[in-house]
């Protein structure tokens, strides 16, 4: 590896915010002290795509996100600013919406098995009797309603291709004729016959461990690193290729070694496979650990009794919410995978047939809802420069037997077909190992982010991408044990507080967290506010979907009606109880309009919410500065997701895609060269301090020692020493402010003297330690820069 960022700042390029727009950045960005600038997928994508994920031509850049010569020229300006470029590709799977547009796909819907691309998706042939099928009709009749014009065949503003010598005839003939069939898209979960992402129809997997398929796929990215564009790559969703550690070894082929990170979710302590040729992950379990020692624990029971409350008396328990989600989305979303695995289980051991094909398809889908991590890493031929270590296949070992384990106690009925099964996932020469492990982490996705973290509502701030919600909270020793492990094992690393992925913005979290404080109060006024909409018995009735949509409101105080209606409204058919995606419930969802409504309109609602929120505020921009100054500065390489240097009290995508205002950024940063120590208010002047002075301090910081605080506030502080810089951060604030304050509360620290650099403020410290109430007299957080010359007094 070439080149390692010391930090990063993530820039979302979109149809209305062009590289020419993040050009014009550039100097902004590095007074900023940012490192590395890390751009969006950029690959051509779907028109009007405002995430770049849904890939059609991997052969250019994408002219509307501005073109390879934009590209060009920001990484030239990046470069002359001393900035490295970091670019986010997609290499599991391609966009597939939009047939004519889609050059791949186009060519497999045109020539079927004869198309060059064959090789290169996921298609049983056989079970869709030679076609693909794809899911897009509206109604069992909808291929009456076909059209033909020109060369295609047309179904309202669906166009698909028809085939060289197969026109003629009426447009239902022509359609048959053709090597795709159209069906309804309510069968495409249980009757798709190609691998997608997750359960997104419209994103098509690829097969890029075979060779041809990675170097088309990639030709276009290694031009970026060879004519200098491109310093490093971000990953997306490695879980999904067959072999993620063969994939990033022809990857490091092609770069040359660069500096590679993969979006890879570990669960709990589960390590990232020690032969995976990369940098390290996009730094969810830094997020977590940050989130939980910022998180009172003592406010646990308070609101998990509020949370059986809210459930009719019936307490909720972590494992067992997530078995039962996973194993929904296993029969449900994800059917036809699960079918497909079953198929290919009963071809490889003919002892299987003993079973009925039902029993089958329930042990898949019972070992898909059992597996604790997202998936293993089993592989028919792995190169002896690169093979997994002991502790690797012991791991894959170990989670393959939990889960087997797991679900013959859930279904001991099925307990041999179980075992049968385990039998053939251990082969990795078998087909149905392969698929299995690219399944198992599409069921963890869908089962847990996008359904019980909509459904575990106890704490919000908790239920994020990559964490373990029923992980309450973490003390500080433990925190400082992780951050040890993590300069140990994965000092590069990415340390990320937002992304583009997470459920809530940093803002909106460190505002919900303060709920801990306040379990009383926080019940108090759920219950009072589900009193005040018991003319709405729907959602009155859903108590865990109404505090999921309350602790948003007040995370994202103040909050426009559209944000709040849009959010609520995903996030109902997401945690799927009252109303879903399929089959939305139109009773409910207006009875949820009716709530947001209220909410923002400043009645008695509103107001209640508008009270708790003034109740909190200050406390949630003290844990915002608090996290923002530990994630720019533990180990690691710390990311800012764009604009989050000021306030941003975002809540999941597309919220957190809304535009940046750079013209105020500017102000306030050039304000801040020459003026005092900003107030920590509405403004948000303060998080662009202590981002910006934090940024530029990563050169000066190396090791990691967790200080000792030692007086009668010593629980709501955490510090740490790194290197000569010690940081300094509250936490807890609101039982810090009804204690009375710092009191004679000190850390300590060598003796000697430190400037912070945040306020600029001078500090002699001797044997007694570093007083907190004179270095936390401005501002929440301090970053003290030790003075090594000698001092004449």
């Amino acid at each position: 590896m070439t080149w390692a960022p010391a930090s990063t700042y993530r820039l979302q390029i979109a149809p209305d915010f062009l590289l020419s727009d993040a050009l014009a950045q550039v100097d902004y960005l590095a007074a900023l002290g940012v490192d590395w600038i890390y751009l969006s997928p950029l690959l051509a994508s779907e028109a009007g795509s405002a995430h770049g994920y849904d890939v059609i031509d991997h052969s250019l850049v994408d002219p509307q996100r501005g073109g390879g010569a934009q590209l060009a020229a920001l990484a030239d300006a990046a470069h002359a600013a001393g900035m490295g470029v970091l670019i986010d590709i997609v290499p599991n799977h391609v966009g597939v919406a939009t047939p004519a547009e889609s050059v791949w796909w186009l060519d497999l819907l045109t020539f079927g098995r004869a198309s060059r691309y064959a090789e290169a998706f996921d298609v049983e042939w056989d079970l869709g009797d030679g076609k693909v099928r794809v899911p897009v009709l509206g109604d069992p009749d909808g291929l009456a309603r076909l059209t033909v014009e020109g060369d295609e065949l047309v179904y309202f503003e669906h166009r698909f291709p028809i085939a060289p010598g197969t026109a003629g005839g009426t447009p239902q003939e022509v359609h048959a004729r053709q090597h795709y069939e159209l069906i309804d898209w309510r069968r495409g979960d249980a009757e798709l016959n190609y691998r997608r992402f997750f359960t997104v129809t419209t994103l098509a997997g690829i097969r890029v461990e075979l060779p041809a398929v990675f170097a088309e796929s990639h030709r276009e990215i290694g031009r970026w690193i060879t004519q200098g564009i491109a310093d490093g790559l971000r990953i997306d969703h490695p879980d999904g290729l067959f072999d993620p550690a063969g994939y990033l070894d022809e990857l490091a082929d092609l770069t040359g070694g660069r500096y590679v990170l993969v979006e890879k979710i570990l669960e709990g302590a589960e390590p990232l496979p020690s032969n995976w040729h990369c940098a390290g992950t996009t730094g969810y379990d830094a997020l977590a650990a940050i989130d939980r020692v910022l998180t009172d624990p003592a406010g646990e029971s308070g609101l998990t009794a509020l949370d059986t409350e809210l459930r009719g008396g019936a307490a909720v328990e972590w494992a067992a919410l997530i078995h039962d989600t996973k194993r929904a989305v296993a029969d449900g979303g994800l059917r036809a995978e699960t079918s497909r695995l079953s198929r290919l289980a009963l071809a490889a051991d003919p002892r299987l047939g003993r079973h009925p094909a039902s029993h089958i398809d329930d042990a898949i889908a019972e070992l898909l809802a059992c597996f604790p991590v997202y998936r293993t890493y089993f592989v028919p031929t792995v190169p002896a420069s690169n093979q997994p270590s002991a502790s690797d296949v012991e791991r894959d070992e170990h989670v393959l037997a939990e889960a087997v384990a797991s679900a013959a106690q859930h279904r001991p009925d099925l307990a041999e077909a179980i075992g049968l099964i385990a039998a053939l996932l251990r082969n990795p020469g078998l087909e149905v190992s392969r698929r299995f492990q690219q399944t198992s982490g599409m069921v963890m996705a869908k089962g847990v982010e996008d359904s019980a973290f909509y459904r575990y509502t106890r704490l919000t701030s908790l239920t994020e991408v990559g964490a373990e919600p029923s992980e309450f909270a973490v003390g500080v020793d433990e925190f400082h044990r992780r951050q040890l492990s993590r300069l140990t094992n994965s000092p590069l690393s990415m340390v990320a507080l937002s992304t583009h992925d997470t459920k809530r913005s940093e803002d909106t979290r460190a505002r919900i967290a303060v709920l801990a404080e306040v379990p009383e109060e926080w019940s108090e006024l759920l219950r009072h506010c589900r009193s005040l909409v018991a003319d709405l018995p729907l959602v009155s009735a859903d108590g865990p979907g109404l505090n999921l949509i309350l602790q948003a409101a007040v995370g994202a105080w103040p909050i426009s009606r559209h944000r709040l209606d849009d959010y609520a409204l995903k996030a109902s058919r997401e945690a799927g109880t009252s109303t879903t995606w399929q089959d939305p419930n139109t009773a409910f969802e207006g009875q949820l309009t009716q709530l947001v409504e209220r909410l923002c309109a400043g009645g008695e609602l509103g107001a209640q919410l508008q009270k708790f929120a003034d109740r909190v505020q200050a406390a949630g921009w003290s844990n915002s500065l608090s996290a923002k100054l530990i994630g720019l500065t533990v180990p690691g390489v710390p990311d800012v997701y764009q604009g989050t240097e000021l306030w941003d009290h975002s809540l999941v995508d597309p919220d957190n895609r809304r535009p940046v205002d750079y013209s105020r950024r500017r102000e306030l940063l050039s304000s801040l060269l020459s003026g005092p120590t900003p107030p920590v208010d509405a403004g948000g002047a303060a998080k662009l301090l202590v981002t910006s002075r934090a940024l530029h301090a990563r050169s000066l910081l190396v090791g990691y020692e967790g200080l000792a605080v030692s007086g009668p506030a010593a629980a709501h502080a955490i510090a740490f020493d790194r290197g000569g810089a010690v940081i300094v951060a509250t936490r807890l604030p609101l039982g810090l402010a009804e204690s009375g304050g710092w009191g004679d509360t000190a850390v300590a620290v060598t003796p000697g003297h430190y400037v912070d650099v945040l306020t600029g403020a001078d500090l002699e410290v001797g044997g007694v330690g570093l007083p907190l109430a004179d270095v936390l007299d401005e501002l929440p957080v301090a970053l003290l820069i030790r003075d090594t010359t000698e001092r004449t007094l």
